[in-house]
This record gives C-alpha cells, sequence and structure tokens, in this order.
C-alpha cells in the first residue's frame, strides 16, 4: 500500500493554521491588553483565558489533521462554533463573528484538492 500524500496546498493551509494559532494563542496569553484595547468592550479575564485555550486546542487539531484524523476537522468545527458564540457575547460585529467559519469552510474545500485522484478527506482516517 502506497503511503498517504496530500496536495501542496493542503499541507501550506495546514502549516498556516498552526503558525496561526500558535501566534493567537500567544498573543492573548502575553499582549490580551492590547488586544482588549482595539475593541469596542474590554475582554474579561477568563474569556481571554478562554479563548487562548480554544487557540491552543486549535493547534493541537491542526496536528492531528497532520497526522490524517479526520476527527480532528469535527473539532475544529466544535471550537469554530464555540468562538462564535464568544465573539457574539463579546459584542462583536457579525462579521467578526463568523471569520472563524469562513476558516473552516476554507479548510474544508482545501481538503477537498486532489493528489494522484484522492482527496486529502478521502485519506483522513
Amino acid at each position: 500500500m502506497e503511503p498517504k500524500q496530500r496536495h501542496g496546498c493542503v499541507t501550506a493551509w495546514l502549516v498556516l493554521m498552526i503558525i496561526a494559532n500558535s501566534l493567537t494563542a500567544v498573543s492573548y496569553l502575553f499582549i490580551s491588553d492590547t488586544i482588549s484595547q482595539n475593541l469596542p468592550e474590554p475582554i474579561p479575564q477568563p474569556m481571554i483565558i478562554t479563548l487562548a485555550i480554544l487557540s491552543i486546542v486549535n493547534l493541537v487539531l491542526a496536528i492531528m489533521l497532520f497526522q490524517w484524523k479526520k476527527w480532528a476537522f469535527w473539532a475544529f468545527a466544535g471550537t469554530s462554533l464555540i468562538a462564535l458564540v464568544i465573539n457574539f457575547s463579546l459584542g462583536l460585529g457579525i462579521g467578526t463573528s463568523l471569520f472563524g467559519l469562513v476558516g473552516l469552510a476554507i479548510l474544508y474545500g482545501i481538503l477537498q484538492i486532489k493528489k494522484d485522484g484522492v482527496t486529502a478527506w478521502q485519506n483522513l482516517e
């Protein structure tokens, strides 16, 4: 049996997800005051910690997608919905709040790119 392969675009997107979620987690943990200053209302500390944890979870999920785990996609969908609820509760606009779901849709679309006639989605276990 040939080893599974993913298209370079899929790999690039997963790497981007790893980098973005790492930077987001670090931002929430170390520069949350600056983030809060740029919002209409300050973010409560427990919410900052929750968002940092979600970013760390998303980082782990992106790594699991690298390891062909389909459950990681569905868990990523769950964290995106949690982030959506948090964003709404913080009073962010609908566009900003829905941004995470756009990322989920892009991820799903990118997992449909074929390499040797097989999508990355089909290779997920």
